[in-house]
């Protein structure tokens, strides 16, 4: 059993705005019969822009009922471009909200007032002027209605796509399409990483960071043969050192600059840096 507010209940039990508008100029529908929600909005607007009277029949739910009785409400004696800015969350928050599975029934209210709005301004329905691709069978949802719904919604799952519009709520093959579409459109939102430059290193600050690796990391592990290493110089990325002890002279000398000093700087320090023996 759904959890509803007291002006839902109110809005069902006592629609406002039901029935046949004789004199309706505009008239605006969504949803369908196969799908088990319907939506048929008449409107008398002026010449003016002007929403002087609005009337609905609906076929559905409680929450159809009462989102197209609270749609009516909203619009009406607004002028249809203000109306034009109606979102189903404005619908749903009107009567308190929604249960989210039946968020949806504020959508249809949302497409049936901008299907009215395209044919007071001479346009085609949203159907004829954007064929999207097909998603859902089921509930003949395109690709187009599911970002629409899911930017103004902030929607990020599957599950959250069938509350406010139905697709995926039967077979579930289209599931993985919706999650798809949902990963990409949410991909191209990120914002932009600001990229920083990394600030160079000077010659001193180089120097300071060679002879701290040379005497915390690489001369404790020399001495463990016997060896010691001395640094002479830094000019730029060059690294002049000795080897003393049991490292002077050794065969294995250049392994150990190369393997070890040279390694072992370019990994802390600077991936340029080239060590030479005095």
């Amino acid at each position: 059993m759904w959890e509803y507010t007291e002006t839902v209940r109110d809005h069902f039990l006592h629609p406002r705005n039901a029935g046949v508008l004789e004199d309706a100029n505009v008239i605006g529908e969504a949803g369908s019969l196969a799908c088990g929600d319907a939506l048929k909005l008449m409107l008398k607007v002026s010449d003016q822009g002007i929403i002087e009277d609005a009337k609905f029949q609906t076929f559905g739910c409680a929450s159809a009922i009462a989102s197209s009785s609270a749609l009516t409400e909203l619009i009406k004696g607004k002028h249809m471009d203000e109306a034009a800015k109606l979102t189903n969350r404005e619908i749903a928050e009107y009567l308190g909200g929604l249960p989210k599975e039946k968020m949806h029934c504020s959508v249809m209210g949302e497409e049936a007032l901008e299907d009215a709005i395209r044919h007071w301004k001479g346009l085609p329905s949203k159907a004829q002027a954007e064929e999207g691709r097909l998603v859902c069978k089921c509930f003949g949802v395109t690709d187009l209605q599911i970002i629409k719904v899911a930017k103004e919604n902030n929607l990020t799952t599957v599950e959250e796509v069938t509350d406010f519009i139905k697709a995926g709520g039967a077979c579930g093959s289209c599931k993985d399409d919706i999650q798809s579409i949902l990963d990409k459109l949410h991909s191209l939102e990120k914002p932009l990483q600001e990229i920083r430059p990394v600030p160079r290193m000077t010659n001193v600050q180089r120097m300071q960071k060679v002879m701290t690796i040379i005497n915390e990391d690489i001369a404790p592990r020399l001495a463990l043969d016997g060896g010691s290493i001395e640094l002479v110089d830094v000019d730029g990325t060059t690294v002049v050192v000795a080897l003393r002890g049991a490292c002077s002279g050794c065969s294995a000398s250049q392994l150990t600059l190369k393997n070890l000093v040279e390694k072992t700087l370019r990994e802390q320090v600077d991936s340029a840096i080239n060590v030479v023996e005095a």
